[in-house]
């Protein structure tokens, strides 16, 4: 099947429907997001590792996941998955179990391929497609965008914007408060910066350090070894006192933590999870999704300015 590079932005009736924009009730004061990137196979597919090997680590991505659901149904806990369509239409069952207990679904690319070296007409059919794909699954577009790889082009906050995306959660210029997302800005190595102005797009956070890829995973890249392989106590140590940083210091926020599947799906690191969600639970963390959470954002500003109005 084919679908063409134009336009095709949600109709507003559409993405009014999205399932997590209705919230009114507020939230804790310290949110914790648990965000799971489902990228199944479609990770070594674009990086060109398609021999049975690396296949098959992708393949225990879903071993993971039916570990991790079971885990977030023992605990309540609903979480944010960010699926790439070529994983949505490769293993659709699962993915309709996490669809089926709660948990909210993000746009992750097409097939794990980032949009950094796209053409404006490429990124944007990667974007419908699996956009579209999710819609089959939810009966709505995403509201939320996570793009492969952490890394964005020069169209890509246009282009979500376009297709009437809420929220990214692909940079880093905070860590527990949501931030409107800048465009067209001017960087060049012999010139000060140049900032766009601020868009309606919101930002969520993320940070490498609160990644489990770089931690655990063992890869070869063409840079070398991606080691991985720590201890899962000193990672779940590190990953706590992140989140008690933001409670005893900030009045209201947000820590997202991402995972992916076939590495947290491991048996020590699914123990290190639990502990981290019963201790989270202990120092009275509480769990979103994080189209709620970026709702709450916005009510809070709105509730701001009309105070200041």
């Amino acid at each position: 099947m084919t679908h063409p590079a134009t336009r095709h932005a949600p109709s507003p009736s559409i993405v009014a429907d999205r399932p997590f924009a209705q919230r009114h009730k507020p939230l804790s004061t310290s949110i914790v997001c648990l965000s799971f990137d489902f990228d199944a196979i479609s990770l070594w597919i674009a990086r060109g590792a398609t021999s049975p090997t690396p296949i098959s680590r992708g393949e225990f991505g879903v071993v993971g996941t039916r570990r991790i659901l079971r885990l977030l149904e023992r605990y309540d806990v609903k979480a944010t998955w960010f699926i790439p369509g070529h994983t949505l239409e490769t293993y659709p069952d699962l993915c309709r179990e996490i669809r089926d207990a709660g948990h909210e679904i993000g746009h992750h690319g097409w097939s794990h391929v980032s949009p950094v070296n796209m053409s404006l007409e490429e990124e944007r059919a990667s974007l419908i497609r699996a956009n579209e794909t999710i819609r089959n699954l939810t009966g709505a577009y995403a509201a939320g965008y996570r793009s492969p790889a952490w890394d964005l082009s020069a169209n890509s906050v246009d282009l979500l914007i376009e297709q009437g995306f809420k929220y990214d959660s692909s940079m880093m210029a905070d860590d527990y408060t949501p931030y409107f997302v800048r465009h067209r800005d001017v960087i060049e190595a012999d010139q000060p910066a140049r900032f766009g102005p601020a868009t309606s797009l919101v930002e969520m956070p993320v940070s490498w350090s609160l990644d489990d890829f770089p931690h655990f995973e063992f890869t070869r890249t063409p840079a070398g070894i991606l080691p991985g392989l720590m201890n899962a106590n000193g990672v779940l140590e590190n990953w706590m006192e992140d989140f008690l940083y933001m409670k005893e210091n900030l009045d209201w926020g947000a820590v997202t933590y991402t995972f992916h599947p076939q590495v947290i799906g491991r048996g020590h690191r699914m123990r290190m999870l639990e502990r981290l969600i019963i201790r989270l639970l202990e120092e009275g963390a509480q769990f979103e999704r994080m189209a709620d959470v970026v709702a709450e954002h916005t009510r809070r500003l709105d509730q701001l300015n009309s105070q200041t109005a």
